[in-house]
């Protein structure tokens, strides 16, 4: 998370703060979170500046006004680069986290920085995930001294909220001579998307860094992969096939208990230890 700096002459007025994100739909690429915060006395002339959403901006309009807000003592700003497979592994643990609360996260994360910062942060305006009411009240029972407003488009509501440009020169980690970099806008129905992705699935590894593997869209392109089977699987299919078919009452489901053994106990006899252990004759050792 960055650039946050050294804090600003102005800091100890009342400030204000705008948060959005870039690359929330993309199937390729990190999710970016941004804010700005300024002096409320700084707001007339901050909407002097032309900053508006993105996507009504040109690539060149963008990266002048980037620069622009890079050099300006009277503006401060911060950014969340959420990677790929961040996104992916926790969309798909086992304890799910969606989108929605990863976005909550980043922008909560964001406020958080800049408190610690030492920022009068007195309102902040966000661009809402989900129902904006109920994302309002979770912001204020978190920050109770700021006044949050969330709203649909906040970045064409609020001239303090802006877009943060997405990371154009990603870095890929792989290093196949076939990689290309030409994979369109990163959005699932871009035909040039596609046709990267169904160029750099691999059968095995799947998908580069760069893939959010966890979106739909990639199924599709995983049909031909490689089956993988896990040797405590293969066990214990083969186990259930000689076994009958009926399922075992457990004793303690129907009131009984039993003795507790300690743990030594059961390592001892290698019952309940994991088949892997037990196949390759591993014992715990207590002393050297």
């Amino acid at each position: 998370m960055g650039i946050l700096g050294q804090l600003p002459v102005w800091a100890s007025k009342p400030c204000i703060m705008g948060i959005d994100e870039a690359g929330r739909g993309p199937v390729l690429g990190p999710m970016v979170y941004g804010c700005l915060y300024c002096a409320c006395s700084y707001q007339k002339t901050l909407s002097t500046l032309q900053f508006a959403d993105s996507k009504t901006l040109k690539e060149e309009k963008r990266e002048e006004l980037f620069e622009e807000l890079k050099i300006n003592k009277s503006i401060g700003w911060a950014v969340d680069v959420i990677d790929p497979r961040d996104l992916s592994a926790k969309m798909l643990k086992k304890n799910k986290i969606n989108l929605n609360e990863i976005s909550h996260n980043s922008a909560i994360g964001l406020v958080r920085k800049t408190l610690e910062l030492g920022l009068l942060l007195t309102e902040v305006y966000v661009d809402t995930v989900g129902d904006p009411e109920k994302y309002r009240v979770k912001l204020s029972e978190i920050f109770p001294a700021i006044k949050f407003v969330v709203a649909k488009k906040a970045d064409s509501l609020y001239p303090v909220v802006t877009r943060d440009r997405a990371l154009r020169d990603w870095v890929l980690d792989e290093t196949a001579e076939n990689m290309q970099r030409n994979f369109g806008s990163g959005y699932p129905g871009d035909p040039e998307t596609k046709a990267w992705l169904d160029n750099h699935k691999h059968a095995v590894f799947g998908f580069p860094t760069l893939v959010r593997f966890s979106w739909g869209t990639c199924n599709a392109y995983s049909k031909d992969n490689v089956e993988v089977v896990w040797e405590s699987d293969a066990n214990d299919e083969d186990e259930s096939n000689g076994s009958a078919c009926k399922r075992q009452v457990k004793l303690t489901n129907i009131g009984f208990t039993g003795v507790k053994r300690k743990s030594e106990d059961i390592e001892s006899n290698g019952k309940g230890r994991c088949k892997f252990f037990q196949a390759r004759k591993l014992e715990l050792l207590s002393q050297f």
